[in-house]
């Protein structure tokens, strides 16, 4: 997986091969094809501008970042193991934001790895705050809750709404849909797990005039794609949540909408933990490494 992502980054095998991993080019060749056998896909293919990545490749692309960046979580582990006097920095994620920002959050971390002990927790928003505020975190990718008065929070990205419905509904075919469209489906909103989500959606219906109501409420992501295939019903949910489609359900862009959720960074203003520091001091580069893969 780390000879595949180096490929991937690099779009050549020759460049990979020389630069990153010091290997014969031959060999790494010969190490992708048997990756791709392995996979059961193909993942690479070949083009006039050098490699290019197949829509399974940028699938396992995502999470062989996540599952490499895990692999450096587990030495971590294994070295705290050896050397128990460590400190500890505990890194907290939204539940399904960890696909798109645990690999970089690690790499910032990297150079630490050795001194301290890295624990990361996935949750709901509202208890990733209450982990900061108890101090049973350090820092947390969430959203902007309202009731957390000693916590900063700084923007990592908007993330635009996108609808989700079925994929054989008679709104598949369309590019992108309007809250027009859907007024007459069955709508899934989120429940109170979520609140920040939650009032950004049932105002956004407010908005549109429409007298959409919610028939449904959901609790996580899982369960949102579950009732939209199962009642035929249509949600509103962050463009994040894309990466979790099952094969029942699809996503479409809204027109005339460019309504968005604030994902942001927490963390307790009373805490002076040196590893926060460092973090915050190079927040800019990770959110701009994380845009240039979803960009690249």
């Amino acid at each position: 997986m780390r000879f595949f992502v180096a490929v991937a980054e690099e779009g050549s095998l020759t460049t990979a091969a020389a630069k990153r991993l010091h290997t014969a080019q031959p060999s790494l060749s010969r190490q992708m094809r048997d990756l791709e056998y392995e996979v059961g896909a193909r993942l690479l293919t070949r083009s006039a501008k050098g490699i290019e990545l197949t829509v399974a490749g940028r699938a396992f692309l995502d999470h062989a970042r996540l599952a490499l960046a895990q692999v450096e979580a587990a030495c971590a582990a294994a070295r705290r193991a050896a050397e128990p006097a460590k400190a500890n920095f505990a890194l907290g994620f939204l539940t399904g934001q960890e696909i798109d920002w645990l690999a970089e959050a690690m790499r910032i971390l990297r150079d630490e790895l050795p001194n301290i002990d890295v624990t990361v927790s996935s949750q709901y928003s509202p208890d990733l705050a209450d982990g900061l505020m108890r101090g049973r975190l350090d820092l947390a990718f969430m959203r902007r809750e309202v009731e957390a008065g000693d916590l900063e929070f700084r923007l990592v990205t908007r993330e635009r709404l996108v609808a989700i419905l079925p994929s054989d509904h008679r709104l598949a075919r369309h590019k992108a849909v309007s809250l027009h469209d859907i007024a007459a489906e069955p709508f899934i909103s989120v429940s109170r797990t979520a609140p920040a989500l939650r009032a950004v959606i049932l105002e956004t219906l407010k908005r549109s005039g429409l007298g959409i109501t919610p028939a449904h409420e959901v609790d996580n992501l899982a369960m949102a794609m579950s009732l939209v295939a199962s009642t035929r019903g249509v949600a509103l949910l962050p463009a994040y949540a894309q990466n979790f489609l099952p094969w029942s359900v699809i996503s479409r862009p809204l027109k005339d909408d460019d309504t968005a959720i604030d994902l942001v960074i927490g963390y307790n203003k009373a805490n002076r933990s040196p590893v926060l520091k460092l973090f915050l001091s190079r927040l800019d580069e990770l959110i701009a490494r994380v845009a240039q893969r979803h960009h690249g």
